[in-house]
């Protein structure tokens, strides 16, 4: 292996590897500004090749990322990034790999379970769920293909909770007041109406385009996801696979639908709601404040249509795929919600024995 400058002033690594079939091959790059870019090119290289444990955590990431963001959304791969360079970067960044142990993995979680910010308040638990599924992560991809012998964070154990706190939700009276302050905005009515009569995310909300919905029908078909990345307009497909969908609107929605377009001359193919996540927020906001109801999250208006399905008697599997979900997503996710499934059952099992 060799790092030396070249006659333009830039440098170059030559390196010799061996490649999966076990034969010695040389590879050589060119036009490094600086020798200290050189090497990290070379060390990074090489630590690829060989599946060597001990680069950093730093020199790692390198690695993940160009391993892990091909097979992810654009959106997706951010937000694991963001963890990444937040959280667990600037606390193992300078430690090797398989010099970390379960023990620095329970100090670094002291560290972020203790935080709090200057109004004292501490990270959630389904955040701190995350943060540490993040680095696990990182080290199962170490272990099978980097040659680490072990995840120290499966000893340690994870922090936090997969599950969130409470759920929040409007019953059917709480929405219907508030859709009633928000009808001063067209586009601000007609979206919370799609968003609580569907139960679609707010992202599909906003990828909507006339063409996504055949009136004559009363459907709507997702089939892409927006997102504001690095200041443009991304459309994406959908979550999941399961995402893709049709969903039956209700008769007065279709005509709401309907009107909307008819006085907004949006073209087939463009975005109807040409407004950001946070728009959504800050109407959600003013809304709540002017009908007096509680305050909830954009997204819980999902889990609003849910609760409304479930209080109309559909059953996990029909409310499932109008959702995109498994049915057993919506089974354990809002078990709490179907009170009655116990005691339906044991009056059914009773009639059953004939007694």
């Amino acid at each position: 292996m060799s790092v030396k400058q070249d006659g333009n002033g830039t440098w170059e690594v030559s390196a010799w590897y061996r490649d999966w079939q076990g034969n010695r091959k040389r590879k050589h790059k060119r036009g490094f500004a600086t020798k200290r870019e050189a090497k990290a090119w070379e060390r990074l290289f090489l630590a690829r090749q060989e599946g060597a444990p001990d680069m950093t955590m730093a020199d790692f990431f390198e690695i993940y990322r160009d391993d892990r963001m091909p097979h992810l959304k654009l959106n997706t791969w951010r937000s694991k990034e963001q963890v990444i360079v937040g959280k667990i970067l600037p606390y193992f960044g300078e430690k090797k790999l398989d010099e970390i142990t379960p023990a620095d993995i329970l100090k670094w979680q002291s560290l972020l379970l203790n935080h709090r910010d200057k109004h004292g308040k501490g990270y959630s638990d389904t955040y701190l769920r995350t943060v540490s599924t993040q680095l696990s992560s990182m080290f199962n991809h170490a272990v099978r293909y980097y040659g680490l012998p072990a995840n120290p964070v499966a000893k340690a154990g994870k922090m936090g909770s997969a599950k969130g706190g409470e759920m929040r939700f409007w019953t059917k009276d709480e929405y219907e007041r508030f859709s009633r302050e928000v009808m001063d905005k067209p586009l601000s009515y007609l979206a919370f109406e799609v968003l609580y009569w569907t139960g679609i995310r707010e992202g599909e909300l906003l990828a909507l385009a006339p063409d996504d919905f055949d009136l004559s029908k009363g459907t709507l078909s997702i089939t892409k996801s927006y997102q504001r990345i690095d200041g443009e307009d991304v459309v994406t497909c959908p979550k999941t696979p399961k995402s893709n969908r049709v969903i039956a609107m209700p008769d007065f929605l279709t005509e709401e639908v309907a009107d909307y377009l008819r006085l907004n001359g949006t073209s087939p193919d463009e975005r109807m709601f040409k407004v950001s996540k946070s728009y959504l927020y800050h109407e959600m906001e003013r809304g709540s404040r002017a009908a007096g109801v509680k305050r909830i999250r954009v997204h819980d208006l999902r889990h609003s249509h849910v609760s409304l399905l479930i209080e109309l008697g559909f059953n996990p599997l029909a409310i499932a795929d109008r959702m995109g979900h498994e049915s057993v997503d919506i089974t354990l996710r809002y078990a709490h919600l179907f009170p009655h499934a116990q005691g339906q059952m044991a009056s059914a099992l009773q009639k059953e024995r004939g007694i």
